[in-house]
């Protein structure tokens, strides 16, 4: 089972399938990502006295609209912060780099994504990106990566963010090939309750993969990257084409309607190539070539497969939204979690072992840098930081990327 092609084309190896499934990611130009919600609401409140701020600042120092579109959620500030070093350059984003840094006053280690301002418009992407800090602000979960700081400068947008130095889970995914069932019980259940605290609050995460999952240092999951997610009003649907096309939900690939169920496809496609080493399907590429697949696909259960995990991924697999398994409560009470925690505190006192013994595989720094090189940053221009003086700065950890 998984990964069946056409005679017409070249099969995927299972590296080849693996690598594509990292890069096809989608978003359809012409959709609205962000409208106004009780989170961007709470959020303008929270950010009204730095609002108010700037409002002063600007009757006797105007900003430059290129500054003021990113107001509040991006607060201008001038100058080099002297409490943060940069430490390396953990990965390669969608519109920049994302820099290791250090805070002195603190004494922790935190990431900070970079986003240039001249790539954010040009794509198209304002109001997305100041969605993704107004939803991340207002989320404190245990397996859900936390925002402590975001700001501006002249030129770029920085988003710092929890460090998890483990890594991925897209990357000790291609050092096992596989977990056994006792491993992909735990991060069901890890997110699981991420997911429904999301939906609790009405935000679709809509990118949910191995990639956009961080490992904390016992190796539990910690749900990054909100750069696609939206929150939706009670009734509310969406009909954007995005997230990453061997994840997409049949109703995302049609362009909608779609909701909240979406997310927990997306997290069946997940724990089946835990699982069982490779995706259902090889990645189309495009949307229409892979809704045609998803359609035409039985997505039977592989026989290695215990009739636990069997049952849990039909019922999240489910073609059909309002039949699918989308609710936590549901989800709770699968046979497959028989007699197991969903608490978090429960859930993090034991380590993933797998995970720990796979921290100094001799492969993992290649792999977590996805082909990143310290010659693709030289030119990058970043008026906040130094960039790392030798390729040695470049880091094995991937914190957040898109």
């Amino acid at each position: 089972m998984g990964g069946a092609v056409s005679k017409n084309k070249t099969p995927f190896s299972l590296v080849e399938k693996r690598s594509l499934s990292s890069k096809q990611r989608f978003l359809s130009p012409h959709d609205v990502l962000v409208q106004s919600s009780p989170l961007r609401q709470q959020s303008d409140q929270c950010t009204s006295s730095q609002f108010n701020k700037c409002t002063k600042s600007q009757e006797t120092n105007p900003l430059p609209s290129s500054t003021s579109i990113f107001l509040p959620e991006f607060p201008h500030r001038e100058g080099r912060p002297a409490h943060l070093q940069v430490t390396g350059v953990i990965a390669k984003g969608s519109f920049g780099p994302i820099l290791k840094v250090n805070d002195s006053a603190k004494g922790k280690t935190y990431a900070i994504k970079v986003l240039p301002k001249s790539e954010v418009l040009r794509h198209g992407a304002l109001e997305q990106s100041k969605e993704e800090v107004i939803i991340q602000r207002q989320l404190k979960h245990a397996f859900v990566l936390g925002l402590e700081d975001c700001w501006q400068s002249q030129n770029n947008l920085f988003v710092m963010c929890d460090y998890c130095s483990t890594g991925d889970l897209y990357t000790y995914w291609m050092l096992t090939g596989q977990f056994k069932e006792r491993e992909v019980r735990v991060f069901a259940a890890e997110l699981g309750s991420a997911l429904g605290f999301l939906h609790d609050f009405g935000i679709m995460h809509r990118d949910l993969k191995m990639e956009n999952i961080l490992l904390t240092d016992q190796g539990h999951v910690c749900l990054g990257d909100f750069g696609l997610s939206r929150r939706l009003e009670r009734g509310e649907k969406a009909f954007t084409i995005c997230g990453t096309i061997q994840y997409m939900a049949p109703e995302v690939l049609t362009g909608g309607p779609y909701s909240h169920a979406a997310d927990w496809w997306s997290l069946g496609i997940l724990l089946y190539t835990l699982a069982e080493g490779e995706f259902p399907l090889p990645p189309e590429s495009d949307h229409s070539g892979m809704l045609t697949k998803v359609t035409e696909h039985s997505y039977e259960m592989p026989l290695s497969f215990s009739p636990a995990l069997a049952l849990l991924l039909t019922e999240l697999l489910c073609k059909t939204p309002m039949r699918r398994l989308r609710c936590l409560e549901r989800y709770m009470s699968q046979r497959f979690f028989n007699g197991f925690s969903f608490d978090s505190q429960v859930l993090m006192k034991s380590p993933i072992l797998p995970i720990l013994e796979l921290k100094d595989h001799p492969n993992r720094p290649e792999i977590s840098k996805r082909g990143l090189t310290f010659d693709q940053l030289q030119d990058f221009e970043c008026d906040l930081f130094d960039p790392p003086s030798s390729s040695t700065d470049l880091s094995p950890a991937i914190p957040h990327q898109h």
